[in-house]
């Protein structure tokens, strides 16, 4: 191997799409870090062979190219790109380890927890989607007395659980712009509501965003082909 090709193995890429949430963590994080990577826009429906050879096993984004060697699914980037650049920029995940663990846990809670039933409000009508909206407010009472007032979950800066809510920042008022309905209001979810603007304003998030009207435009095909 010649010092060019040295050079080219050590760059860090990022194999995205540009409405993937899941992506969109990963750039927050490496942002946090300073870290510099080439971006490479995968078309989803007609995958790179260098996706696929890197990803064998979901053949998902995002994949993180370190030094040539993968990693795939956008929790354990997380704690990579924590790892790797462990003396650069703030920590992601806590340095206490039950602190570490609950971070974990409620990045857990909505996977399992808060998408399926925000989901579902989204792409249901009638007595479905009322019995959905139901589920996400108990789900986000949760949430917000979790947060009780902090400016993000992580104290003063933004951590884990931060970047694993944070596609929810923008993408709750969309759907709740689509659907005509109402989800999060700073009456009933005032700590949920302030961090919703702490987080879209913030300097690692603000200039990175996806292309909001092309995502909606997205969302309503979604929710209309459900119909």
């Amino acid at each position: 191997m010649n010092h060019q090709e040295e050079e080219e193995g050590e760059k860090v890429k990022l194999f995205g799409y540009w409405a993937s949430p899941y992506v969109f963590r990963v750039i927050w994080a490496l942002r946090i870090k300073g870290v510099e990577y080439d971006y490479i826009e995968e078309d989803l429906e007609n995958k790179s062979d260098q996706l696929l050879e890197y990803n064998p096993v979901h053949k998902k984004v995002p994949v993180l190219v370190y030094q040539g060697k993968p990693i795939a699914e956008s929790e354990v980037i997380l704690e990579f790109i924590d790892e790797a650049w462990k003396d650069r920029g703030d920590c992601i995940l806590p340095e206490d380890p039950y602190e570490r663990a609950m971070a974990r846990f409620w990045a857990r809670f909505l996977k399992d927890k808060l998408s399926p039933p925000i989901w579902k409000w989204f792409t249901m009508q009638g007595q479905e989607q009322e019995d959905a909206h139901q589920a996400v407010v108990e789900q986000l009472l949760v949430l917000e007395k979790e947060l009780d007032g902090k400016r993000f979950f992580a104290g003063e800066k933004i951590g884990f659980v931060d970047l694993s809510f944070g596609p929810l920042s923008y993408v709750i008022p969309m759907y709740e712009e689509i659907t005509g309905g109402k989800m999060i209001t700073e009456e009933k979810f005032p700590s949920l509501s302030a961090w919703i603007g702490n987080f879209l304003s913030s300097p690692v998030v603000k200039d990175h965003l996806p292309p909001l009207d092309k995502l909606r435009l997205r969302l309503q095909a979604i929710r209309d082909a459900h119909f």
